[in-house]
């Protein structure tokens, strides 16, 4: 059955690439980047106001994961910092270079506390994936990508999905919780060119993957046994880049966007949106990170 659904725009900042948006439970907000920007900002559902928390355009923000201690956790252009929830205090904890990467794209936290990143790579093949592990040990697990994206788990934490923008595929893994290691790899979804690109994604608590669309203008809806799409959520921006599920009871989708001038979007590229679904769907509570925290 089709979903039924109702797309509204919340905060149009113009952003060249927003990105990694994310449901903060502790204050009930919004939190985004605008990654060439070097812009983080914060939405209130309740007020319908935003701010920006963090403005450093010569350190950017490829994505950011909550530490348990409340602090975020920023993966930069060329290190991990952390911030205090208000934007003040940014520190520096681990400096991260790799010939290969340009910057760090989206990220997620796994059920230890480790992190997985992806990132842009300087070519078609340079960029990868990540594990940073609780103690600061950084491992990479998968190359040959020029851009290592949108990630998720399922429900019973048995398995991991990554998504390889530059083959247009998403991959599934089988997960190990005590090592955090990788195995199995099988393809889950291979794109088509005219669907746009499989870019950020979300896990629902049924194991249904939604995946956006980058120049596909939609959030495809994935089936969790063997990925055909069930149903398309299609919004009025050309270049859509990820999607995460907030509100009190995790029902609501919010939606990043990227600009770029879209002849056919380029008033609404850019834009945060929120996604309201017509039937119940809810999220999953998202992993703190637990990188060099005491």
């Amino acid at each position: 059955m089709s979903t039924t659904y109702t797309t509204t725009p919340l905060v149009n900042e113009h952003c060249a690439t927003g990105e990694n948006p994310y449901w903060r439970p502790d204050d009930g907000r919004v939190y985004w980047t605008d990654i060439p920007n070097g812009r983080i900002y914060r939405y209130d559902p309740a007020t319908g106001a935003h701010e920006t928390v963090y403005d450093d355009p010569g350190a950017q923000v490829g994505g950011f994961t909550l530490q348990a201690d409340g602090d975020w956790l920023l993966f930069r252009e060329t290190d991990i910092a952390t911030m205090a929830a208000d934007g003040r205090h940014v520190r520096t904890v681990l400096p991260f270079r790799d010939e290969g990467a340009k910057r760090f794209n989206d990220v997620i936290a796994d059920p230890e506390g480790r992190v997985f990143a992806g990132t842009i790579g300087v070519t078609k093949e340079s960029g990868g994936l990540y594990r940073i592990d609780t103690d600061g040990a950084v491992t990479k697990v998968r190359s040959g990508t020029g851009n290592g994206n949108g990630m998720g788990f399922t429900p019973d934490g048995s398995r991991f999905y990554w998504t390889d923008s530059t083959a247009k595929r998403i991959y599934r893994y089988r997960y190990d919780r005590a090592t955090g290691e990788l195995s199995d790899e099988t393809v889950f979804y291979q794109g088509s060119p005219e669907e746009g690109t499989p870019d950020g994604m979300a896990v629902d608590g049924e194991g249904f993957v939604w995946s956006a669309r980058f120049r596909g203008s939609a959030i495809l809806k994935h089936a969790p046994d063997d990925g055909r799409v069930l149903d398309r959520i299609t919004l009025p921006a050309a270049k859509v880049t990820s999607l995460f599920f907030g509100g009190l009871e995790l029902e609501t989708l919010y939606v990043t966007t990227a600009g770029g001038g879209e002849p056919d979007s380029a008033d609404v590229d850019g834009t945060l949106f929120q996604v309201t679904l017509d039937r119940p769907v809810r999220g999953q509570h998202e992993f703190r990170s637990r990188i060099l925290s005491d």
